[in-house]
């Protein structure tokens, strides 16, 4: 008879062992989409590629890209005008056969490339022409579906290959809207950590502190970034880029996605399509940063100094359609404990709203 299924005869032995999957090559710069063709000669993933790219980035970098790599491989192109289940699928048949897959443009197209490359057993790389939100490096995408937003598993790019003078020339509410989804890790961090003393959730010191200090550096190089500026679209992807490695170390999206994660998925439930993913989590970021006892006024003038939504007015969302998120973000994600779960009240949520508009 064996005894191997009895743990007390068994020899103690320290077992935390984990897979961590992370960015081979990292390009960012000006005119980096040039290196594009060394870039995958360098990771010999193949001889075909399939682009998958949005109509307005297939104009802005989508048809450069193909033109380049055309020279030694064979490549196609995905217009994807949505990301949506009947996209993926149709995304996933036209990337039957194809070595290797690029996501150019902005959140939704590297967010397609990710699960359908996740989907189909093959790598792909970032090619982001807009600093919208730290999806551009992390292993999670996001789906938008009738119940809102669904955070899937995938991995992370095989390489990112990030031309600040491209992403300099998009609109400046995407890199504000970048930033704002980085200073919100100030306040994921602190839920993260509350969980880990009331729930005995485990966390990763390592991810968590390289995740604070994306923030603090943002925070610190607000007036850097401005519309048309192209140091500060070095900055903000860099901080982007970080921000998915820290992800990856901790195996989750917890060192950037909170409380103020789960207010965003809320407005995106009651009023669908009216902010961005990064404006709506820095709205709630200076909100659950009050709850927290921490410095939500720096927080909010940090936004305010780059150009993002710091109110739900702003957004043409009413005030009353905040009170409601706030006081359904416990129902998203309900294993994630934050802030926002600890028994919130109608009139602390008036209360918070109304803060924001406070001189």
């Amino acid at each position: 008879m064996s005894a191997d299924g009895i743990k007390v005869l068994k020899k103690p032995q320290f077992d935390k062992s984990r897979w961590l999957q992370m960015p081979r090559d990292v390009l960012i710069g000006h005119g980096t989409i040039e290196q594009l063709p060394k870039v995958c000669e360098d990771l010999h993933l193949g001889k075909s590629a399939l682009i998958i790219a949005g109509e307005n980035t297939l104009k802005a970098a989508g048809g450069h890209a193909k033109e380049l790599l055309e020279e030694k491989y064979s490549v196609d192109i995905f217009c994807a005008k949505n990301i949506s289940l009947e996209t993926i699928e149709n995304a996933e048949k036209s990337a039957e056969g194809f070595d290797f897959i690029l996501g150019v443009g902005g959140g939704k197209a590297i967010d397609l490339a990710k699960i359908v490359s996740y989907n189909l057993d093959c790598q792909f790389i970032s090619v982001p022409t807009a600093a919208s939100h730290d999806g551009i490096a992390s292993a999670r995408a996001s789906v938008p579906t009738a119940g809102g937003s669904v955070s899937l598993d995938a991995h992370p790019p095989h390489a990112i290959v990030a031309d600040t003078e491209i992403i300099a020339k998009a609109p400046h509410r995407l890199m504000a809207s970048g930033c704002a989804d980085i200073i919100s890790n100030h306040t994921a961090i602190l839920d993260w950590e509350l969980s880990h003393r009331m729930k005995g959730e485990s966390i990763s010191e390592y991810a968590a502190a390289l995740s604070k200090m994306t923030a603090e550096i943002l925070v610190k190089n607000a007036h850097l970034i401005y519309p048309g500026s192209e140091e500060g679209a070095w900055i903000v992807t860099k901080a982007l880029v970080s921000s998915g490695v820290a992800m990856s170390i901790a195996g989750s999206s917890r060192p950037a996605s909170g409380g103020e994660h789960k207010f965003s998925h809320a407005l995106d439930i009651l009023s669908p399509e009216r902010g961005l993913h990064g404006e709506q989590c820095g709205i709630g970021s200076i909100m659950t940063m009050y709850l927290h006892g921490g410095n939500w006024r720096e927080v909010r003038e940090s936004l305010k100094d780059i150009g993002a939504p710091i109110t739900p007015r702003q957004l043409g969302i009413d005030d009353e359609t905040a009170v409601k998120a706030l006081l359904m973000a416990k129902e998203i994600r309900p294993e994630r404990f934050t802030i926002l779960d600890m028994g919130l009240e109608r009139k602390c949520a008036e209360k918070l709203v109304k803060m924001l508009y406070m001189e």
